[in-house]
Order: structure tokens, then sequence, then C-alpha cells
């Protein structure tokens, strides 16, 4: 509870203030709802709702009537949620005053993977776990916060970190390296605290793409000893780090090149591979089905696509279906796939 509600609170208590009392119960129970604790957010108002019926017959004005009002006015000031209204406020550098973060609207969040149904399993995993953290957490449980993606490029990190947030509902929050990493002596590493303070006080997902740039091995003789400072720093802050009700995904393509004590500071490690053969044909039919398809020897263009990852499989189906409609064929054939095909492999 925030220290100036708590003195408020306290205050009403004080005076015998019942009205002040109850609408500061309300706030109190939101604030727990906007923090995700929903189940605690619950059991108090179900202990104010007893409490309200109990002294019905003797308060002057109905508890019901009284209830009513406070829910008014706290659905009043619940147009725009808390945690969004919060995140408006980005942390930004202090030297430059660039922000470090960028929301992602969620309308602009993109959710549907093709994985292998064992990689899925674990992405479902999480988002279970995180639908379930109140009950996780009467048991003594924490669920999975800190997730690192790992894997080739084009397999997906990035739309995984974005299907999490759409599948949870938290807001996305980028983490801007240009904006972080500075070669001034020590403002990387405070520029790096002050994202995570932020993000620890509101429910979000935290995304740092490309997570290698500040947490490359330590063991690397040729990074000079800025680097290794700021590896030392966000190794502390990912120990510290506890998220309010949200979670942390970290990706890179250079899984190698992580320092070696990154990865048990994470709570799961989920390597994103190329997709193998029925994932390709999957993708290739979905991203071609606002379009008609003729005639295709399937097994000859997966063959011919053999190592291709995620990106460019839509890539091909996307360059396929652009040269039926600029032919005024409207029709996908075996010959504008092959053709897409061989410009992404002599590229």
């Amino acid at each position: 509870m925030k220290a100036e509600l708590l003195k408020r609170f306290f205050r009403a208590i004080a005076s015998s203030d019942q009205e002040a009392i109850d609408k500061l119960t309300y706030l109190v129970i939101e604030e727990e709802r906007s923090k995700g604790h929903t189940l605690l957010a619950d059991q108090l108002e179900n202990i104010t709702k007893k409490s309200h019926k109990e002294k019905s017959t003797n308060i002057s004005k109905p508890a019901s009537s009284l209830l009513c009002e406070t829910l008014r006015e706290r659905d009043a000031t619940r147009t725009v949620p808390e945690n969004l209204e919060s995140l408006t406020e980005l942390p930004t550098s202090k030297r430059f005053n660039l922000p470090l973060v960028t929301i992602i609207p969620r309308e602009k969040l993109r959710h549907h993977m093709v994985l292998p149904k064992n990689i899925e399993k674990r992405f479902c995993r999480i988002e279970r776990e995180y639908a379930a953290r109140d009950r996780l957490a009467h048991h003594g449980l924490r669920y999975r916060q800190k997730i690192l993606l790992y894997g080739p490029p084009g397999c997906g990190k990035t739309l995984g970190a974005e299907r999490l947030a759409w599948n949870t509902g938290l807001p996305l929050l980028k983490v801007r390296f240009d904006a972080m990493v500075s070669s001034f002596l020590g403002e990387t590493a405070t520029n790096l605290r002050l994202v995570f303070e932020d993000a620890s006080k509101n429910p979000c997902l935290l995304f740092l793409d490309e997570c290698d740039s500040i947490a490359k091995s330590r063991e690397d003789y040729q990074e000079v000893g800025e680097i290794k400072r700021v590896v030392n720093t966000f190794l502390q802050i990912l120990d510290e780090y506890q998220p309010s009700s949200g979670l942390l995904v970290a990706a890179t393509n250079l899984n190698k090149s992580l320092d070696t004590a990154l990865w048990r500071r994470f709570d799961d490690l989920i390597a994103v591979p190329k997709p193998g053969e029925q994932e390709l044909e999957f993708i290739l039919k979905e991203t071609l089905s606002a379009i008609e398809i003729g005639s295709i020897n399937w097994s000859r263009i997966i063959e011919q696509m053999k190592d291709f990852s995620a990106a460019q499989a839509v890539r091909v189906a996307q360059d396929a279906a652009k040269r039926a409609i600029l032919e005024r064929e409207e029709l996908v054939i075996q010959e504008h796939l092959e053709e897409a095909i061989a410009e992404i492999q002599v590229s």
C-alpha cells in the first residue's frame, strides 16, 4: 500500500469518519487488484461487503447505498487502467532525456505462432502459471517470471514475447538499447536500473530483445572494462528483480556469447528452433489463406526450403502472393513460390 494512502486511512480511522474509511477501503482493494493480487482484492472486498451488511441496521444511511456510491466513484476513475496511466510516464536517460523503453500497443501485437508441440507446451505453461499466479502463491509457489528465448534469427523470439503479452493481457515494454547504452562511464548501468525500477512498479511484460548487448561473457578479453561492469550490474538486477505481477522476457541470437552466470538467473530457458517440414507447410498455407492457390507440389517446395526460418517462410508466401496479384492472375502457382525461394537463397 502506498504511504500516502496508508496515512489517509489511519486519519479516517482516528477521526471515526466511516464514509472516508469506506472510500479508502475500496481504493486499497483497487490498488491490490491493479498489482495483479486479484485473490487478495476479492477477499478484501468480501470482508467489506459482509461488514456493511452487519452494520446496515445501525446507521442512518444504508450501507448498500454507501457501497453503491463508493463503487460509482471507483468506476469513474477506472476509465483508464491504473497501470497504463503510470506507464505513460516512461523512464528516460538523464543525459539526453530519451525514452529508454517503447510501449507496443496491444492492437499491434502478433500472437499467432507455429511451433513444435514440445515448445508450444512450454509457452502454454508460462501462460497457465501466470493465470494461476494467486493460487500458486497461496501454496508458496511462484509462477515463471523471467524467461530467456534463444535460437537462430527469424524463428519467432520477438513474436514469442508479443504472444505472451497478448495472452496474459500485459502491456509490452520493449527496451531501447540505442538509448540505454552510453559511452559515458556508468551511465549504461544507471539507465538499466531506471528501466527495471520502473517496470517493477506496475504489471507489464518487459522485453529485452538482443540482450547479448548487455550480457556478453566477461571472459571475452576483447571487451572493455565498462562492458564487464554493465554485465555485473545486469546480473545483480536480475537477482533482485521482483516484477509486480508481470513478466521479464529476454531474447538473443548469440546465446553462445552470453555470460555463463546469466542462464541460472532465468526461470525458464526456451530454445526457439527453425520450423520443421510440417511447420513450414502450415506457415505457407496460412500466409496464403487470403488468396487462391493453384496446384502446388508441396513436398517439392518444402524440400527447396530446407533450413529456412519462420520469417523466411512468411516472406516466400508473401512474395509469391504479390507476384500473383501484380501479374493479374490472382492465383498462386508453383512457379511463384519457386521464384520467391530462389530469390531468398541468393540473398
